[in-house]
């Protein structure tokens, strides 16, 4: 079988050695190259230095309905394509400036933008119609969002078509990427020898060391530059950061240009300052992880003491992507050295707002309690500091949409209403109809999601509408209002939602989702399953979607792919109840009857309510003739779902078997009124009815 290769080199390796100790190292010879090998070195690019570099080498020549498919997914790791896509599809998060940004991408978002990344690899190789191609990775010092698109590479990219060569220096590269390799790519070690010295002087080998971006691995070239006297190791940074900057808008912002700045002459002005532009961007972007690691390189800068505003800034922009990454107990901390260092109200008024929204969103442990005392504390220092500016009006309606989650969380519904609608209002009759647009739609989508929760369907439906109507690109919008919809019974307009949030985004795992379930309703079981087989190559981990695809192949009779998926899902929750009827029920196919009576009970200790569980385990007593524990778990279904009419078919088969006539006739003639078409209740029901025109319908008591 052909699989990816993964390639462990006794040490780090500079990308254009590879080739060379690839094709001396292997027993036989790699597929043409698809592009020159690429780097994951996050000083050169920062997020998605490699797949930036694979982007840039593969849409030169791409149709432009490829190009436009993927254009949020290439202009987010390739910002440089922006003069050949065009103007992106903005929303209005990316278009809000710092002050009004009050709202971040969720933390998936890279790991969406990843396998958009991996979706236009596959279309260029299928518009290039070329035969097997390979793509050398050295994997050294890889920023988060490209472990995460190197994962999704290796994972989902047929080996035949493109032979992925990750090559690393015998380090593990950790999650996500070490797992997918391990189960996708052949391991192989491969020799490399030292190369010849460069013969050149220390100033060359420094120079040449700092021009790679401090990535040659190369131990003359380190030597030589550790050797140099620190103020000429400033100078050369500084020149490589000057010419860095000069290629404009193909400068490496996030990358290059900050490592060198802060190596340079002037690390806490120049330096910080670059380190900001960085922070600030991948903030924006949902690059969390490196948005940590810039905040504590320019935390290291920074005396508190001196430059309090500025450390603020970089730890907060910390702390919200710590909370981002739901790693909200590491955020907490910072918080607390932050209130420490400050008798400021406005500091201590933003870090009570963070806080509650630790508390009441960002902890798997939630505390509202405790939240709505920190969002009443950040209100209290809100109203000392209160005057009649705009900004002060934003904060109080800010504040009062923090604690109106709260009181959502709370079940306090009206209350939550109250608070957002009054905030909306107050903006609209106080600030310029241009400013704050972003929270605007906030407030009404969180308007819209209260009304959906208190019933009030149409009422939520139309504040999508309006939240749509002003940010179309948005997909999370086209989704919810999808699910509206369907909730509504307009499906075919919820079908288009779901097409809408699937196509302006990068790929998008819970749309698709919807998109089947909503298919299996409609009994478009192949389709359903098709989508379902992509949301699983999108997240092979989410449980749901291997529950409706064991249950859709169950009823096909792929009992064997079924139970594969309920295992897959069992080994990820193995408390799922639905994912143990699959497995009992496939039992009982099999005739395995002690086995499936056992997943049953098991089902229905996990979920006592489950009506499909106590079905098949009252199925399996009525086959071996225990009439009396069929009739328990029945008459517990048919409380818990009286019209059901399988449920109530079930019961009248164990009644007529029991030779209980009149039960089974009144259970018959409940399933007839809701499903009259069905020939076995009509079949059913005809032969009860003849029994008791017999005279032989004697109903003797429930079996005990």
């Amino acid at each position: 079988m052909v699989r990816h290769l993964w390639v462990r080199l006794p040490r780090a390796v500079d990308p254009a050695e590879l080739p060379a100790l690839l094709a001396a190292g292997r027993p036989g010879p790699l597929p043409e190259p698809l592009t020159a090998p690429v780097d994951t070195a996050r000083r050169l690019r920062g997020p998605f230095t490699a797949a930036g570099q694979l982007v840039l080498a593969l849409a030169p020549g791409a149709s432009g309905a490829l190009l436009e498919r993927h254009q949020v997914e290439l202009l987010s790791v390739a910002p440089e394509l922006r003069g050949e896509l065009g103007a992106p599809r903005e929303t209005l998060t990316s278009l809000a400036v710092p002050s009004e940004r009050t709202r971040f991408y969720a933390g998936v978002r890279t790991e969406r933008l990843g396998h958009g990344v991996v979706e236009f690899v596959h279309a260029r190789l299928r518009e290039r119609g070329c035969g097997p191609r390979s793509l050398v990775v050295r994997l050294s010092d890889a920023d988060h969002t490209d472990l995460e698109f190197l994962a999704a590479l290796v994972r989902r990219t047929d080996p035949a078509l493109l032979s992925v060569v990750i090559c690393d220096d015998g380090t593990d590269p950790g999650a996500p990427l070490s797992a997918v390799l391990r189960e996708h790519a052949e391991e192989t070690a491969v020799p490399a020898a030292l190369p010849a010295p460069l013969g050149l002087d220390d100033i060359a080998a420094a120079t040449r060391y700092v021009e790679s971006d401090c990535t040659a691995d190369r131990p003359e070239l380190v030597a030589a530059y550790e050797g140099l006297p620190a103020a000429t190791r400033a100078g050369l940074h500084d020149r490589r950061a000057d010419a860095l900057g000069a290629l404009g808008e193909r400068a490496p912002v996030l990358g290059a240009i900050p490592f060198h700045r802060e190596r340079g002459e002037d690390p806490g002005g120049l330096g910080l300052a670059t380190l900001e532009k960085a922070l600030n961007r991948c903030l924006d972007m949902g690059f969390y992880h490196a948005t940590i690691d810039l905040s504590q390189r320019g935390r290291a800068l920074i005396d508190p003491a001196a430059a309090f505003t500025t450390w603020w800034v970089f730890t907060t922009k910390m702390t919200t992507s710590l909370m981002m990454l739901r790693r909200a107990d590491e955020a907490e901390v910072f918080y607390e050295e932050l209130i420490a260092a400050t008798e400021s109200p406005r500091g201590h008024m933003q870090a009570s707002y963070a806080r509650a929204m630790i508390h009441t969103r960002h902890r798997d442990r939630r505390d509202h309690v405790r939240a709505k005392g920190l969002i009443k504390q950040a209100i209290a220092f809100s109203r000392l500091l209160a005057d009649d500016t705009d900004a002060s009006v934003f904060t109080t309606v800010f504040h009062q949409n923090g604690l109106a989650l709260v009181e959502m969380h709370l079940g306090h519904l009206e209350e939550a209403l109250r608070l957002v609608t009054e905030g909306a209002e107050w903006l609209d009759r106080t600030i310029a109809p241009g400013a704050h647009a972003l929270h605007r739609s906030v407030l009404v989508h969180n308007r819209s999601q209260l009304l959906a929760k208190l019933g009030r369907t149409e009422e939520a439906l139309a504040c999508l509408d309006q939240v749509i109507a002003a940010d179309p690109h948005h997909p999370d919008y086209h989704l919810d209002r999808g699910n509206l919809c369907h909730a509504l019974g307009r499906d075919e307009e919820a079908l288009a939602d779901y097409d809408t949030a699937i196509r302006i985004g990068p790929p998008f795992p819970e749309a698709q989702y919807n998109r089947a379930e909503l298919l299996i309703e409609q009994d478009e079981t192949d389709a359903a399953l098709a989508v379902l087989g992509y949301v699983l190559e999108l997240d092979p981990e989410l449980v749901d979607a291997r529950v409706n695809r064991a249950g859709l192949l169950l009823d096909r009779g792929d009992l064997e792919a079924a139970r594969a998926d309920a295992e897959h899902g069992l080994a990820i929750e193995p408390d799922n109840a639905h994912l143990h009827l699959v497995v009992a029920q496939i039992l009982a196919e099999t005739g395995d009857r002690a086995a499936a009576g056992a997943a049953f009970d098991c089902a229905l200790e996990l979920d006592p309510d489950s009506i499909g569980a106590l079905a098949g385990r009252a199925a399996l007593a009525h086959e071996a003739g225990e009439f009396a524990a069929a009739l328990a778990d029945l008459d517990r279904a048919v409380r818990l779902a009286p019209g059901d009419p399988a449920v109530r078919f079930n019961r009248a088969m164990v009644h007529e078997a029991a030779s209980r006539w009149a039960d089974a006739v009144a259970d018959l003639l409940v399933a007839e009124e809701s499903a009259p078409e069905d020939e076995d209740i009509t079949s059913a029901l005809d032969r009860c009815r003849t029994t008791v025109a017999a005279g032989h319908a004697v109903n003797h008591p429930a079996p005990r």
